[in-house]
Protein backbone atom coordinates (compact mmCIF):
# COMPACT_ATOMS: atom_id res chain seq x y z
CA UNK A 1 0.00 0.00 0.00
CA UNK A 2 2.67 2.53 1.02
CA UNK A 3 4.52 1.26 -2.34
CA UNK A 4 1.60 2.42 -4.05
CA UNK A 5 0.97 5.72 -2.51
CA UNK A 6 4.95 7.00 -3.27
CA UNK A 7 4.08 5.32 -7.26
CA UNK A 8 0.79 7.85 -7.00
CA UNK A 9 3.07 10.95 -5.71
CA UNK A 10 5.41 10.22 -8.54
CA UNK A 11 2.93 10.08 -11.05
CA UNK A 12 1.40 13.00 -9.63
CA UNK A 13 4.79 14.87 -9.97
CA UNK A 14 5.18 14.09 -13.61
CA UNK A 15 1.71 15.71 -14.51
CA UNK A 16 2.61 18.68 -12.49
CA UNK A 17 5.84 18.75 -14.50
CA UNK A 18 4.00 18.42 -17.50
CA UNK A 19 1.55 21.54 -16.79
CA UNK A 20 4.84 23.40 -16.15
CA UNK A 21 6.51 22.26 -19.29
CA UNK A 22 3.57 23.56 -21.34
CA UNK A 23 3.29 26.89 -19.62
CA UNK A 24 7.30 27.32 -20.06
CA UNK A 25 6.01 26.40 -23.79
CA UNK A 26 3.51 29.36 -24.01
CA UNK A 27 6.23 31.94 -22.23
CA UNK A 28 9.19 30.81 -24.83
CA UNK A 29 6.70 31.93 -27.52
CA UNK A 30 4.94 35.18 -25.76
CA UNK A 31 7.29 35.99 -22.85
CA UNK A 32 4.73 36.21 -20.46
CA UNK A 33 5.58 37.26 -17.11
CA UNK A 34 2.72 36.14 -15.42
CA UNK A 35 2.56 32.41 -17.17
CA UNK A 36 6.23 31.99 -16.33
CA UNK A 37 5.89 32.88 -12.75
CA UNK A 38 3.15 30.16 -12.55
CA UNK A 39 5.37 27.52 -14.35
CA UNK A 40 8.07 28.57 -11.94
CA UNK A 41 6.37 27.63 -9.02
CA UNK A 42 4.92 24.40 -10.53
CA UNK A 43 8.35 23.59 -10.64
CA UNK A 44 9.22 24.26 -7.69
CA UNK A 45 7.00 22.58 -6.40
CA UNK A 46 7.98 19.39 -8.20
CA UNK A 47 11.25 20.39 -7.28
CA UNK A 48 10.74 20.19 -3.18
CA UNK A 49 9.04 17.03 -3.51
CA UNK A 50 12.07 15.23 -5.31
CA UNK A 51 13.93 17.02 -3.24
CA UNK A 52 12.14 15.41 -0.41
CA UNK A 53 12.23 11.64 -1.83
CA UNK A 54 15.81 12.37 -2.57
CA UNK A 55 16.73 13.36 0.89
CA UNK A 56 14.67 10.47 2.46
CA UNK A 57 16.76 7.81 0.28
CA UNK A 58 19.65 9.48 1.55
CA UNK A 59 19.07 9.36 4.59
CA UNK A 60 17.59 5.43 4.74
CA UNK A 61 20.64 4.11 2.63
CA UNK A 62 23.87 6.45 4.12
CA UNK A 63 25.10 7.90 1.06
CA UNK A 64 24.28 9.77 -2.45
CA UNK A 65 21.73 7.49 -4.15
CA UNK A 66 23.10 7.54 -8.12
CA UNK A 67 25.11 3.74 -7.85
CA UNK A 68 22.31 2.08 -9.81
CA UNK A 69 21.02 3.23 -13.26
CA UNK A 70 17.29 4.39 -11.63
CA UNK A 71 18.71 6.48 -8.59
CA UNK A 72 21.02 8.21 -11.45
CA UNK A 73 17.57 8.79 -13.60
CA UNK A 74 16.18 10.38 -10.25
CA UNK A 75 18.96 12.50 -9.16
CA UNK A 76 19.93 13.62 -13.16
CA UNK A 77 16.13 14.63 -13.05
CA UNK A 78 16.47 16.32 -9.77
CA UNK A 79 19.60 18.30 -10.87
CA UNK A 80 18.11 19.69 -14.57
CA UNK A 81 15.04 20.87 -12.31
CA UNK A 82 17.36 22.82 -10.31
CA UNK A 83 19.66 24.25 -12.67
CA UNK A 84 16.56 25.08 -14.77
CA UNK A 85 14.79 26.71 -11.71
CA UNK A 86 18.11 28.78 -11.65
CA UNK A 87 18.42 29.61 -14.85
CA UNK A 88 14.72 31.29 -14.53
CA UNK A 89 15.02 32.88 -11.75
CA UNK A 90 18.90 35.09 -12.30
CA UNK A 91 19.68 34.47 -15.94
CA UNK A 92 16.21 34.51 -17.77
CA UNK A 93 17.04 32.59 -21.11
CA UNK A 94 14.21 31.39 -21.74
CA UNK A 95 15.22 28.42 -24.84
CA UNK A 96 17.45 26.66 -22.15
CA UNK A 97 15.18 27.07 -19.60
CA UNK A 98 12.35 25.16 -22.28
CA UNK A 99 14.60 22.45 -23.24
CA UNK A 100 16.03 21.96 -20.07
CA UNK A 101 12.98 21.22 -18.53
CA UNK A 102 11.64 19.04 -21.63
CA UNK A 103 14.72 17.06 -21.06
CA UNK A 104 14.42 16.56 -17.08
CA UNK A 105 10.52 15.56 -18.04
CA UNK A 106 11.74 12.72 -20.07
CA UNK A 107 14.23 11.67 -17.64
CA UNK A 108 11.68 11.70 -14.84
CA UNK A 109 8.92 9.68 -16.74
CA UNK A 110 11.37 7.44 -17.37
CA UNK A 111 12.75 6.75 -14.06
CA UNK A 112 8.77 6.91 -13.10
CA UNK A 113 8.04 4.52 -15.23
CA UNK A 114 10.68 2.00 -16.24
CA UNK A 115 10.07 -1.51 -15.21
CA UNK A 116 12.59 -3.26 -12.81
CA UNK A 117 13.15 -0.27 -9.64
CA UNK A 118 9.57 -0.88 -7.57
CA UNK A 119 10.15 -4.14 -6.48
CA UNK A 120 6.33 -5.90 -6.88
CA UNK A 121 5.17 -6.98 -10.55
CA UNK A 122 2.13 -6.01 -10.14
CA UNK A 123 2.96 -2.12 -9.65
CA UNK A 124 5.33 -2.67 -12.65
CA UNK A 125 2.43 -3.79 -14.45
CA UNK A 126 -0.26 -1.41 -12.93
CA UNK A 127 2.37 1.90 -13.71
CA UNK A 128 2.83 0.48 -17.46
CA UNK A 129 -0.89 0.66 -18.21
CA UNK A 130 -1.04 4.34 -16.70
CA UNK A 131 1.76 5.58 -18.84
CA UNK A 132 -0.25 4.51 -21.59
CA UNK A 133 -3.65 5.92 -20.57
CA UNK A 134 -1.58 9.20 -19.93
CA UNK A 135 -0.20 9.09 -23.02
CA UNK A 136 -3.36 8.35 -24.45
CA UNK A 137 -5.29 11.20 -22.59
CA UNK A 138 -2.86 13.97 -23.54
CA UNK A 139 -2.77 12.74 -26.89
CA UNK A 140 -6.72 12.95 -27.42
CA UNK A 141 -6.37 16.29 -25.48
CA UNK A 142 -4.40 17.69 -27.65
CA UNK A 143 -6.35 16.06 -30.70
CA UNK A 144 -9.18 18.64 -29.11
CA UNK A 145 -7.29 21.32 -29.25
CA UNK A 146 -5.93 20.78 -32.91
CA UNK A 147 -9.96 20.25 -33.69
CA UNK A 148 -11.46 23.66 -31.69
CA UNK A 149 -8.82 25.67 -33.84
CA UNK A 150 -9.65 24.02 -37.24
CA UNK A 151 -13.48 25.16 -36.25
CA UNK A 152 -12.11 28.22 -35.32
CA UNK A 153 -9.88 28.37 -38.97
CA UNK A 154 -13.00 27.42 -40.92
CA UNK A 155 -15.29 29.96 -39.02
CA UNK A 156 -12.75 32.55 -40.17
CA UNK A 157 -12.79 31.92 -43.73
CA UNK A 158 -17.03 31.78 -43.67
CA UNK A 159 -16.85 35.60 -41.78
CA UNK A 160 -13.71 36.45 -44.20
CA UNK A 161 -16.23 35.14 -47.24
CA UNK A 162 -19.13 36.72 -46.19
CA UNK A 163 -17.56 39.95 -45.82
CA UNK A 164 -15.77 40.08 -48.73
CA UNK A 165 -18.81 39.22 -50.62
CA UNK A 166 -21.11 42.28 -48.38
CA UNK A 167 -23.37 39.67 -47.15
CA UNK A 168 -24.97 41.29 -43.88
CA UNK A 169 -27.07 39.60 -41.96
CA UNK A 170 -27.96 37.78 -39.09
CA UNK A 171 -25.28 34.48 -39.97
CA UNK A 172 -22.68 37.81 -39.84
CA UNK A 173 -23.88 38.88 -36.70
CA UNK A 174 -23.40 35.40 -35.27
CA UNK A 175 -19.51 35.44 -36.09
CA UNK A 176 -17.37 36.96 -34.09
CA UNK A 177 -15.12 39.45 -35.86
CA UNK A 178 -11.79 38.22 -37.72
CA UNK A 179 -8.97 38.74 -35.29
CA UNK A 180 -10.85 37.10 -32.01
CA UNK A 181 -11.40 34.37 -34.38
CA UNK A 182 -7.58 34.08 -35.90
CA UNK A 183 -6.31 34.60 -32.02
CA UNK A 184 -8.06 31.53 -30.64
CA UNK A 185 -7.77 29.55 -33.47
CA UNK A 186 -3.84 30.46 -32.76
CA UNK A 187 -4.33 30.18 -28.88
CA UNK A 188 -5.82 26.67 -29.33
CA UNK A 189 -2.87 25.36 -31.34
CA UNK A 190 -0.45 26.63 -28.73
CA UNK A 191 -2.08 24.09 -25.92
CA UNK A 192 -2.13 21.58 -28.24
CA UNK A 193 1.47 21.63 -29.31
CA UNK A 194 3.00 21.09 -26.08
CA UNK A 195 0.65 18.72 -25.15
CA UNK A 196 1.35 16.89 -28.18
CA UNK A 197 5.01 16.46 -27.76
CA UNK A 198 5.13 15.63 -23.97
CA UNK A 199 2.46 12.71 -25.31
CA UNK A 200 4.61 11.66 -27.70
CA UNK A 201 7.40 11.54 -25.28
CA UNK A 202 5.40 9.55 -23.35
CA UNK A 203 4.28 7.27 -26.19
CA UNK A 204 7.80 6.42 -26.69
CA UNK A 205 8.39 5.50 -23.79
CA UNK A 206 5.88 3.25 -23.59
CA UNK A 207 6.72 1.45 -26.77
CA UNK A 208 10.30 0.91 -25.28
CA UNK A 209 9.10 -0.64 -22.39
CA UNK A 210 6.51 -2.36 -23.57
CA UNK A 211 6.48 -3.07 -27.44
CA UNK A 212 8.45 -5.99 -28.66
CA UNK A 213 10.77 -4.54 -32.19
CA UNK A 214 9.87 -1.18 -31.43
CA UNK A 215 10.58 0.97 -34.49
CA UNK A 216 10.65 4.60 -35.05
CA UNK A 217 8.95 3.85 -38.75
CA UNK A 218 6.12 2.26 -37.70
CA UNK A 219 3.29 4.57 -39.61
CA UNK A 220 1.43 5.99 -36.99
CA UNK A 221 4.61 7.10 -34.97
CA UNK A 222 6.03 8.51 -38.09
CA UNK A 223 3.18 10.33 -38.60
CA UNK A 224 2.60 11.85 -35.55
CA UNK A 225 5.62 13.54 -35.31
CA UNK A 226 5.03 14.67 -38.77
CA UNK A 227 1.89 16.10 -37.40
CA UNK A 228 3.95 18.02 -34.60
CA UNK A 229 6.20 19.00 -37.12
CA UNK A 230 3.32 20.83 -39.54
CA UNK A 231 1.63 22.45 -36.06
CA UNK A 232 5.07 23.67 -35.38
CA UNK A 233 5.87 24.69 -38.51
CA UNK A 234 1.91 26.67 -38.27
CA UNK A 235 4.09 28.48 -34.78
CA UNK A 236 6.78 29.65 -36.65
CA UNK A 237 5.33 31.48 -39.56
CA UNK A 238 2.36 32.59 -36.88
CA UNK A 239 4.96 33.93 -34.21
CA UNK A 240 8.17 34.59 -36.27
CA UNK A 241 6.97 35.35 -39.62
CA UNK A 242 3.86 36.93 -38.12
CA UNK A 243 1.43 35.47 -40.60
CA UNK A 244 -2.24 35.98 -39.96
CA UNK A 245 -5.31 35.62 -42.12
CA UNK A 246 -6.48 33.76 -44.65
CA UNK A 247 -3.20 32.14 -45.56
CA UNK A 248 -2.30 30.73 -42.08
CA UNK A 249 -6.26 29.41 -41.55
CA UNK A 250 -5.66 27.19 -44.77
CA UNK A 251 -2.32 26.02 -43.37
CA UNK A 252 -4.10 25.03 -39.89
CA UNK A 253 -6.58 23.44 -41.99
CA UNK A 254 -4.23 21.15 -43.42
CA UNK A 255 -2.58 20.74 -40.74
CA UNK A 256 -6.27 19.03 -39.15
CA UNK A 257 -6.51 17.03 -42.41
CA UNK A 258 -3.30 15.29 -42.31
CA UNK A 259 -3.77 14.90 -38.40
CA UNK A 260 -7.20 13.08 -39.32
CA UNK A 261 -5.05 10.99 -41.77
CA UNK A 262 -2.30 9.89 -39.37
CA UNK A 263 -5.33 8.99 -36.93
CA UNK A 264 -7.17 7.10 -39.11
CA UNK A 265 -5.06 5.56 -41.82
CA UNK A 266 -1.69 5.54 -40.00
CA UNK A 267 -3.16 4.12 -37.00
CA UNK A 268 -4.69 1.03 -39.16
CA UNK A 269 -1.51 0.50 -40.34
CA UNK A 270 1.02 0.86 -37.34
CA UNK A 271 2.12 -2.42 -35.79
CA UNK A 272 1.17 -1.72 -32.40
CA UNK A 273 -1.84 0.89 -32.41
CA UNK A 274 -4.19 -1.53 -32.06
CA UNK A 275 -7.17 -0.19 -30.16
CA UNK A 276 -7.21 2.33 -32.86
CA UNK A 277 -8.44 -0.47 -35.45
Amino acid sequence: MVEMNVTRLHEFTVILYALSVLLYFIDFLHNNRKVNKFAFWLLAFVWVIQSIFLLTRMLNTGRLPILSMFEGLYFYAWVLITLSLILNKFLRVDFIVFFTNLLGFFIMALHTFAPGQHGSSAVETQLISELLMIHITMAILSYGAFSLSFVFSILYLIQYNLLKQKKWGKRLLRLDDLSKLDYMSYVLNLIGVPMLLLALILGVLWAYIKVENFYFYDAKVLGSFFVLVIYLVYLYKRVVQKLQGKTIAYWNIGAFLFLLVNFFLFGSLSNFHFWLT
